[in-house]
């Protein structure tokens, strides 16, 4: 399985995403953010950093980036697609997904290894987890606050499209301790915490990351099957 990671200008993330991916098994493919060719592969992860700067908006100029034609186009016939913090941003700016990431209410910079819940396993990005298993990942972002109207957030409750929430602590001030959500079909996922910074025991927390990128190895090898 080839998965494509694509790097803006300002990606800081995108290396960190590939070798993520080599270690779950599938081959990294980098993406240019100028280019328009998804170069065959099975699905797509958008890095963290800061791309353009975070200028305007975080994910505000990216969303217009022409890689992102054929993302969007081939997500609603669902391309797999995983947005990381900034990649979090630029899908809710593409309104691939509901709502959006604003400043952090402690207006503050914050980087911490954070425990989350998982609480849907039906997403192509949370299969290989169990339901409500709670997993510890690096989260850094000043813009990391996830917001929507009311009815947007009892949309996405009441049809388990909130993948992760954030336990103990709320960092960022998020609404519903959301930590990332999901699109109604299951194939784009957004999440503000970093799981391709714990795939190794050597570095980071742990390796409860891993589990986004074997889920869609297991969702792709899935469909594959007759």
């Amino acid at each position: 399985m080839r998965i494509g990671i694509v790097t803006f200008p300002g990606s800081l993330d995108d290396r960190d995403a590939a070798r993520a991916v080599a270690i779950a098994g599938a081959e990294p493919v980098m993406l240019w953010h100028g280019e328009s060719d998804l170069r065959g592969v099975h699905a797509v992860v958008l890095p963290g950093g800061f791309s353009y700067g975070d200028y305007l908006r975080c994910g505000a100029i990216s969303r217009f980036a022409p890689i992102m034609t054929p993302i969007v186009e081939q997500a609603g016939d669902g391309l797999p697609v995983l947005g990381i913090c900034n990649g979090f941003q630029i899908l809710c700016e593409s309104h691939l997904l509901p709502g959006a990431l604003t400043r952090n209410a402690s207006r503050h910079f914050i980087c911490r290894d954070q425990h989350l819940r998982i609480e849907d396993t039906t997403s192509d990005w949370t299969c290989a987890y169990a339901p409500g298993q709670q997993i510890t990942i690096p989260l850094k972002n000043g813009e990391g606050c996830y917001v929507a109207d009311d009815r947007t957030l009892d949309e996405l409750e009441g049809t388990g499209r909130v993948i992760a929430r954030y336990l103990q602590v709320n960092p960022n001030g998020s609404r519903l301790d959301i930590a990332g959500i999901r699109n109604e079909r299951g194939n784009v996922v957004g999440l503000m915490p970093h799981p391709e910074h714990a795939v190794e025991s050597l570095t980071g927390p742990g390796v409860d990351g891993l589990g986004f990128f074997a889920s869609v190895l297991q969702s792709l090898l899935s469909r594959a099957r007759p």
